[in-house]
């Protein structure tokens, strides 16, 4: 229909969301040459809506005279203009303008979806018009018989008004992905030679600095080098609380700048971005196919085969019957528009399509439409513990003040020494004092001690901060706290201990933390109903002692990478579907086993190939809201399967004739009315979808 629409993988049309037809390849080319040469960058934005409102109000009003010089007319509205001199051979003339102005758009479809060897609604339609005015021409030109003119152009005018219709909800509902590539400013502000310069986004180029001023969108995915500012992230994490931004803090392209200015050193442009990935994510999760979209392609394309078959059937019966030949055209034209599988082809990749969109604007970018269905299904969620449940990194838990130091003292010592340490453990401890706005202290002659800690002098006196390999045996955890100590080594907790001089002065626990976010989601998941498991490679300790804190069904402890495959495929043969998060990466493998794989990570997680649903946020909450967003959008891909072919089911036999004997009948154009209203509801009804909240 729209033959400006064209890309280079099987799909929907994003104007009417008719399947897009296979396209000659030197034709392809030919057009896109043409259109580069002549139009530019959206010229068709707009023009196939406007050209179906055009044809529309053309057609509608060349219907009126035809109408009016029909049967139809002198039987209902008492006006009889057949005596009037001309007045058939006038009707033909202008059916025959509506026909070829008006028509010609289906027949140019059908021509198309013929040539991609997958007829469909194009085909019906222009079989039905293209019978009606041949015959109408036919009797026309003989004498002989009753032409179907008036129901030959009431019928494309009704196809025109449902196609209008339907292309502005179909629109409306494809609209939040076009959203997404209007975030991107036009143009940038370089610094260069200490001025700025204002360049369009293609002259950006990586290691430019970039000027954002308040209120003004990031131009490309940057790391501040300058300033401080809150930056609306919403495209990203689907919350619009601003994210706090400093030097050294990563920036994403069509963000939203507050109300500081940002100097930004770019990193990535172009179809390298965070944003250009999940566009790309997303078209190649609509061009993916659900099962229910495979029933329903099969299902439109099975239907055409059965309209024409019954067209042909009600001809044959009808003539056959002596019903006469214009009777018999009448009542097949109406066969061939009522069994239009227009709708049916449009039920689920519409809504497939705004749920793709809406999870990419919630943080969740669906690889896979398979994935997103399939997730409805499960009932066991199988979380990889460290970087998912827990942060991946150490966290003071707990600090011990001995010979009376105050906490405050044995943090601040530990972290004056640590300081100069690129440990994991040390940083954590520096992390901590600076969280609790410490200063800290000299230290000099500072030497680390490898594998167990370091030392330093602080004060005058040698601070010692390590391992309990450090003590030197005279050294003893006061009796009052030594219960503490042991419960926190128990729960797998890295202990540190902090000497001066000779003596103990305190101890600090450190563990991987638990994400706070974590004990939501798994609260959240088992009020769905929905058994929550954990896998991980630390001790069984460790592992029950942060399954309690969550309240995990299921543990799976001392697992290495390789073994987490066997613990999903242990799960499904107790069958069960299951759903693994992970970081996306060493659990590569059991993301590709599981039912649905969720990877959990940032922009840089976007290229992960094993997983069929990504969530931005690094948040395991929003494993709920993929439930949700599932159940939801099968719920309406059943509800548009129902509206697509429950009324077929009844106008199919009435079009036919079948009540005839009792005067019910089925015009074309009450046909074509019918066939379009459906079509626009089941639009329609997919948009209701835009309005769920997933929290």
């Amino acid at each position: 229909m729209h033959q400006e629409v064209r890309q280079d993988v099987p799909g929907r049309c994003p104007e009417c969301g008719m399947k897009l037809v296979t396209a000659k390849e030197r034709a392809t080319a030919k057009h896109r040459d043409h259109h580069a040469a002549e139009a530019g960058p959206g010229k068709h934005a707009g023009h196939s809506l406007a050209m179906f409102a055009r044809k529309f109000w053309v057609s509608l009003v060349l219907t009126i005279p035809v109408v009016l010089t029909s049967e139809l007319a002198a039987r209902i509205l008492r006006v009889d203009l057949s005596a009037v001199p001309g007045v058939k051979l006038g009707a033909a003339l202008l059916a025959s303008i509506v026909f070829f102005y008006g028509g010609r758009v289906f027949l140019v479809g059908a021509r198309r979806e013929i040539e991609g060897r997958s007829p469909g609604m194009m085909t019906l339609i222009a079989i039905a018009i293209l019978t009606a005015y041949v015959y109408s021409v036919a009797v026309t030109l003989t004498g002989r018989g009753e032409p179907l003119f008036w129901e030959l152009t009431t019928l494309i005018t009704v196809m025109l008004l449902g196609h209008w219709l339907e292309m502005r909800a179909v629109q409306g509902a494809q609209g939040a992905l076009k959203e997404l590539s209007k975030l991107l400013p036009d143009t940038a502000e370089v610094l260069r030679d200490g001025k700025t310069e204002t360049v369009s986004l293609h002259q950006l180029r990586v290691e430019d600095r970039v000027l954002v001023r308040p209120g003004g969108k990031i131009p490309a995915d940057g790391e501040v080098t300058d300033g401080t500012s809150d930056v609306n992230e919403a495209l990203v994490t689907g919350e619009s609380k601003p994210v706090p931004k400093r030097v050294g803090d990563a920036v994403i392209a069509g963000t939203a700048n507050g109300d500081g200015a940002l100097k930004v050193r770019v990193t990535k442009i172009g179809e390298h971005t965070f944003l250009a990935g999940v566009m790309r994510l997303v078209a190649e999760a609509q061009a993916s196919k659900s099962r229910l979209q495979v029933l329903s392609d099969k299902a439109a394309f099975a239907l055409t085969v059965i309209a024409v078959a019954a067209g042909l059937v009600t001809l044959v019966s009808w003539v056959a019957a002596r019903g006469g030949v214009a009777f018999a055209l009448e009542r097949t034209v109406a066969v061939l528009v009522i069994a239009c599988p227009h709708a049916l082809g449009l039920a689920v990749p519409l809504v497939a399509s705004i749920s793709t969109t809406l999870a990419a604007r919630s943080g969740l970018l669906v690889r896979q439409r398979l994935a997103l269905e399939t997730a409805r299904t499960i009932d066991t969620v199988l979380f990889d513990k460290t970087g998912t449940l827990t942060k991946g990194e150490f966290g003071v838990e707990k600090v011990w003040a001995f010979q009376e130091t105050s906490e405050r003292d044995v943090l601040q010592l530990a972290a004056s020494v640590d300081a100069h340490s690129e440990h994991v453990v040390a940083k954590a401890i520096v992390a901590e004092a600076q969280r609790r706005a410490l200063a800290l202290l000299d230290a000099a002659n500072v030497t680390a001690i490898p594998g167990q800690g370091a030392k330093g002098t602080v004060g005058g006196q040698t601070v010692v901060v390590g391992g309990s390999g450090l003590l030197t045996g005279g050294e003893r955890v006061p009796p009052e706290v030594e219960r503490e100590v042991h419960a926190e080594q128990a729960k797998g907790r890295s202990l540190v201990f902090v000497r001066r001089g000779e003596t103990l002065v305190g101890a600090i626990a450190l563990g991987d933390v638990i994400r706070e976010e974590s004990r939501a989601a798994v609260r959240d998941l088992r009020a769905l109903g929905i058994r929550v498991a954990m896998v991980t490679g630390d001790s069984e300790d460790v592992a029950v002692w942060v399954a309690r804190e969550l309240g995990v069904d299921e543990v799976f402890a001392r697992v290495l990478p390789a073994g987490k495959t066997e613990k999903v495929k242990q799960l499904q043969q107790q069958g069960r579907r299951v759903a693994f998060v992970g970081d996306g990466v060493n659990d590569a493998p059991a993301l590709t086993q599981a039912d649905v794989g969720i990877a959990i990570g940032t922009g840089t997680n976007v290229a992960i190939e094993s997983a069929g649903i990504l969530l931005v946020r690094n948040d395991p909450r929003d494993v709920t809201k993929i439930l949700h967003l599932s159940r939801a959008t099968y719920r309406k891909m059943l509800e548009n399967l129902f509206w697509a072919t429950g009324y077929n089911v009844i106008a199919l036999p009435l079009a036919a004739g079948v009540l005839a004997q009792q005067g019910i009948l089925l015009q074309p154009a009450v046909s074509a009315l019918l066939m379009s209203l459906s079509t626009v509801i089941v639009a329609l009804n997919a948009v209701q979808l835009r309005r769920l909240k997933l929290v």
